[in-house]
């Protein structure tokens, strides 16, 4: 089976280091970026092709030079159209089936806009614009608890007072479809079980507490049923996310940022692992930043950046029925050919 492949990532951030210490994951791996980056006395082999073979515990590295060295903890500008054009190569390879999916390294936007007027939110939204500007949503999936624990927020950065009016029936039932697929599709559950939670504290309570729950919600929700979908709620947050709870449904979609990603970054902090939802590819991503602080100091833990691996790999073992006939439902989205755009 193809490598999962590591993105560099913001060169002066923890990314560089962390990828040999990637390699206790056991997942096949190559690394994407310039090997100047790599910390010193690293075992590295660079390769020409992304399934080439290396020695034993080397980095099999997938050269793309930069415009100079990079210093720990001090981004620099100058690098910003290399770490944009590592995300597309990247991508390249995952569409054409060189590699079985992507683990992306955290950027930082700021020397993206400030170096190559980066245009987009994040690492997300430039995906989803190389893959043809497909619909997305973004699940944390927690790798350390059980009963799993794995959020979908139908709304992301946005203030909380614009939660309210972004919190569209569109948006619910996009989020809840792209869940729905993904759970078929790249975590094998055949029928999934999906928890909505309400808007308002208690869910509204009956309308005391506000209408979106009875308004918008619940009409959803019915509709989506008839279809066959397995669907609870709209259910109180404050209840959802407890062992017993989170045993009765295998994702939750959530309102806003933080009622999704408070729980699952309580329950597992070092564990959890963005992935986009949507994608014709498969993209994870540790639950953390560039970490400047520590960057160069050998302090960065790898704990996020393996199960982020892992992940992308279990992803990639439970699509291969795909190629055997399996359909992907309706909804799954990421279904449209790709097109390439300069950021």
């Amino acid at each position: 089976m193809a490598r999962i492949l590591l993105t560099c990532g913001e060169p002066a951030g923890v990314g560089p280091e962390l990828a040999p210490l990637a390699l206790a994951s056991g997942v096949d791996l190559v690394w994407l970026g310039d090997p100047r980056h790599l910390p010193p006395g690293c075992a590295m082999t660079v390769v020409a092709d992304p399934s080439d073979p290396v020695p034993p515990g080397h980095l099999p590295v997938l050269r793309h030079d930069f415009s100079g060295p990079a210093t720990p903890g001090r981004p620099d500008p100058s690098h910003a159209a290399d770490v944009i054009a590592v995300i597309a190569r990247a991508v390249d390879l995952a569409i054409s089936g060189r590699v079985a999916g992507i683990t992306t390294a955290p950027i930082n936007k700021q020397a993206l806009k400030e170096g190559a007027g980066f245009a987009f939110p994040g690492h997300t939204e430039y995906l989803a614009h190389l893959a043809g500007d497909v619909p997305v949503a973004m699940m944390l999936a927690s790798t350390t608890v059980t009963p799993p624990c794995r959020v979908v927020p139908a709304t992301i950065h946005i203030p909380l007072s614009d939660v309210p009016a972004a919190l569209t029936p569109a948006a619910l039932e996009q989020a809840i479809r792209l869940t729905h697929a993904a759970l078929i599709r790249d975590f094998a559950i055949e029928s999934p079980r999906i928890a909505v939670a309400g808007l308002n504290p208690h869910a509204g309570e009956g309308g005391t507490m506000g209408r979106t729950e009875l308004d918008m919600i619940v009409p959803l929700l019915t509709r989506l049923r008839a279809e066959g979908m397995d669907l609870t709620g709209p259910l109180p947050a404050d209840t959802m996310f407890h062992a017993p709870a989170r045993a009765g449904y295998d994702a939750a979609i959530c309102a806003y940022h933080d009622q999704a990603l408070i729980p699952i970054k309580t329950l597992d902090f070092a564990g959890g692992v963005n992935v986009t939802l949507g994608l014709p590819f498969i993209r994870t991503s540790p639950d953390h930043g560039t970490a400047f602080d520590i960057a160069g100091k050998r302090l960065a833990d790898p704990a996020s950046t393996i199960a982020a691996l892992t992940m992308a790999r279990q992803m990639a073992n439970a699509r291969q029925p795909l190629h055997l006939g399996r359909n992907i439902p309706r909804g799954s989205g990421g279904v449209k050919p790709p097109v390439r755009h300069q950021p």
